[in-house]
């Protein structure tokens, strides 16, 4: 099948790995979430994550608010007005076009989806970070080094998603590493191997692309057209991501941010104007100096 996009950047080589794997990555299709929430267990038991409570969260039938330090996946249920249905045409029906509502039929919908770090081309989260506690691995994926980390806590605001977070109890940070432990040794990771439905699907990034926009065109042409990819596109704000989703409604809806972008982006011109502003600063105070002498 032919390429979707233009060439995949090569951030395990740019990272320093030679003779690396492919880009690993999650394509998630909420389409077919049942929102059992094995993906959250599963990662959870192997990855050895705390027990983040029991406390109720106000989320409609949701037992946890989001993704943090003690929860690397989150399942979301979002519950909203069903779709209107098409109107009823008085001559022949088309194939596939939703019908009229019956008695029985709800009129509300669950959203259902399973979110993740991001894992993303350009991640700011490395650019911030001072000891080196997050590190790109030969997979393309983003993984801190808890051993590492000193709870300066910079890659917190850095991240566009929210989805770094500290511990209380150490300051450490923590978030998915997308089982970085089993990719070593042929596995695929906890959550996508539980998952019952393949809502996570792991494998090659770019196959991974490919697979999700013919899922979307099947969606489209059975009559949902509401079908999007989010995070998939290595030209919007963060490079493309190695975990993206397809969605039934805007990414809002899912609270994730319609328009990332690499918060790091203009770090560069930043440093550049601080070094300017520096050497005039000097060039200034040398000038004192020479002429206090005078």
């Amino acid at each position: 099948m032919a390429r979707l996009y233009g060439p995949e950047p090569d951030v395990a080589g740019d990272a320093g790995h030679v003779d690396h794997p492919q880009r690993m990555g999650f394509f998630t299709d909420t389409s077919v979430c049942i929102g059992c929430k094995a993906c959250e267990v599963a990662c959870k038991e192997w990855n050895a994550i705390p027990d983040d409570g029991l406390t109720f969260t106000g989320m409609s039938y949701d037992n946890s608010s989001g993704l943090g330090a003690n929860r690397w996946r989150h399942v979301a249920f979002i519950e909203q007005p069903a779709p209107k249905p098409a109107p009823v045409s008085l001559g022949m029906p088309t194939v596939g076009a939703p019908t009229a509502p019956t008695a029985d039929a709800p009129d509300f919908r669950w959203l259902m989806s399973s979110d993740v770090c991001k894992h993303c081309t350009h991640a700011a989260c490395l650019d911030v970070c001072p000891t080196g506690a997050l590190f790109r691995t030969e997979y393309g994926t983003v993984v801190v080094q808890e051993d590492v980390c000193n709870g300066c806590g910079y890659c917190v605001p850095a991240c566009p998603y929210g989805v770094i977070d500290k511990r209380d109890d150490d300051g450490r940070v923590w978030k998915c590493t997308m089982c970085y432990d089993r990719l070593g040794v042929g596995q695929e990771p906890a959550c996508a191997k539980a998952c019952p439905t393949d809502s996570i699907q792991f494998g090659p990034l770019d196959e991974l692309r490919e697979r999700a926009a013919a899922r979307v065109d099947a969606l489209h042409a059975a009559s949902v057209e509401s079908a999007q990819l989010y995070g998939h596109d290595p030209d919007d704000g963060v490079g493309g991501a190695g975990a993206f989703f397809l969605l039934l409604d805007e990414p809002e809806v899912y609270g994730l941010p319609p328009d990332p972008v690499v918060t790091t982006r203009d770090l560069a011109s930043m440093w550049k104007h601080a070094g300017v502003a520096a050497l005039a600063l000097l060039a200034a105070v040398a000038a004192a100096v020479i002429g206090g002498r005078q």
